[in-house]
């Protein structure tokens, strides 16, 4: 069993007053993300009734089975969490994830992230075998999480599993973002794309969704298994060219040919799929950061969250919300100190190297490189726990933890921000938490 609670849960040993506060902000974060506060905040059952956000409600008793299905980092902890609130309501289930957890009424499957497996693949089968086993008179709850794309694969005809492995690395070394990867995503399976929602069709569908992508895309969480598709087999194209991504034959021949018409498209707008289909995103990225604000101010720092949506290439991200930082440290300017810079979204990392590391450390080792005011923390997670090529979160330094800023530079040019932060006591990890809201950053400016 994997763990689902922040290895640094305990921080009263940690000597510098600012490390503690940036460790507590992420930890508040990511304990406010997980399925057992969400759900039991936001989904609730009055005898045959259950409501979500006391707003939308559903009658259990006018459907036949309740089916649970889903997939991601936070699948098994959400369906456990569901397990909790609806109880022998739930008829069967089955969840794709890499943090298990143990359940009563539903199958945990096993899958891989961020490469999809073989096993992903038999799991994803099984999924889509009970889901297509819905009535029409049945209601489906559908966990659909951060990580889904990678743990849900379903490779469409022509395409092995080996040539989606290659392809996902590809795309996930190349700069692309989140959005583009998943347009060619979908276009190579039988899952993603709203197809999730054609299989359920016509039964009632419901779908719990934890989110990690910014602004809150339905059709990019997981590649929207239940959301029209608005990308097609072209943009998938144009993605391959745009970034030179070489693919394997396979999947250029299918996207070729599904762009001049001789595949199917996915469900898009309109379709009758998703006519009794209902979406609720029960957390996202302010989810954390809101949580992370008061444990910030009950420390008497003065939390401002920037934003939720940032996004571009780590390293250059980096650079600018070093300068607001610097800019608070010296001026008083966006927040007195002393403050906490709070942010969210998703960056990227273009490999060039074969380093360790992920976007989260390389964004943390290259604003320690440009910060010029003293005493200013730095910490970057993704909220999963798996940073990029690592098995850590994420990382957290200060200018006064880089002793050489030319070993610190070519750490960055071979993309081995981990491996240069390890040394320095630099790396944060967690272990799997349980939950995916996307990346979560902060900086502290002591008074």
């Amino acid at each position: 069993m994997k763990k689902t609670e922040p290895m640094f849960s305990d921080t009263d040993s940690v000597g510098d007053p600012n490390r503690k506060v940036a460790l507590d902000c992420i930890a508040a974060g990511i304990r406010a993300s997980e399925p057992s506060t969400v759900i039991d905040e936001r989904v609730t059952l009055d005898g045959t009734v259950m409501s979500v956000d006391d707003d939308d409600r559903y009658d259990l008793s006018e459907h036949g089975d309740v089916l649970l299905v889903g997939g991601g980092n936070a699948a098994a902890t959400a369906a456990r969490e569901l397990e909790t609130v609806l109880g022998d309501r739930i008829d069967r289930g089955v969840v794709v994830t890499d943090t298990p957890v143990e359940t009563e009424r539903i199958d945990v499957l096993p899958g891989d992230h961020p490469i999809p497996s073989e096993r992903g693949v038999e799991s994803t089968r099984t999924l889509l075998e009970m889901t297509e086993s819905a009535g029409a008179d049945d209601l489906v709850l559908v966990v659909v999480t951060g990580g889904g794309s990678a743990l849900m694969p379903a490779p469409a005809a022509g395409i092995d599993l080996s040539d989606l492995q290659t392809t996902t690395d590809r795309l996930l070394t190349c700069g692309a973002d989140i959005g583009e990867i998943n347009a060619v995503r979908k276009h190579c399976s039988d899952v993603k794309g709203g197809q999730l929602a054609d299989v359920a069709s016509p039964a009632t569908v419901v779908g719990l969704v934890f989110s990690d992508v910014v602004g809150n895309r339905l059709d990019v969480i997981a590649s929207g298994p239940l959301t029209a598709d608005e990308s097609t087999f072209r943009d998938a194209v144009g993605v391959i060219d745009r970034y030179d991504i070489d693919v394997p034959d396979s999947v250029t021949t299918r996207l070729q040919r599904g762009s001049e018409g001789l595949y199917e498209e996915t469900p898009s707008p309109g379709d009758s799929s998703f006519a009794s289909v209902s979406q609720y995103v029960l957390a996202d990225g302010n989810t954390a950061l809101r949580a992370a604000a008061a444990v910030a101010r009950e420390g008497g720092y003065e939390p401002l969250i920037l934003s939720s949506r940032i996004r571009g290439e780590s390293r250059e991200v980096a650079k600018t919300l070093t300068g607001i930082a610097e800019e608070c440290a010296d001026t008083g300017v966006p927040v007195e100190p002393p403050a906490v810079l709070l942010s969210g979204g998703e960056t990227t990392v273009t490999r060039r190297g074969d380093g360790i590391g992920g976007p989260n450390q390389e964004f943390v080792l290259s604003s320690a490189l440009e910060l010029t005011e003293p005493g200013i923390t730095v910490a970057s997670v993704d909220t999963d726990g798996i940073d990029g090529v690592s098995t850590a979160a994420g990382g957290i330094a200060t200018s006064e933890t880089i002793p050489s800023k030319t070993e610190a530079q070519v750490a960055l040019q071979e993309n081995d921000a981990g491996g240069f932060l390890e040394r320095f006591d630099g790396r944060i990890v967690t272990g799997a938490t349980g939950t995916n809201v996307n990346d979560f950053r902060i900086f502290v400016i002591p008074e």
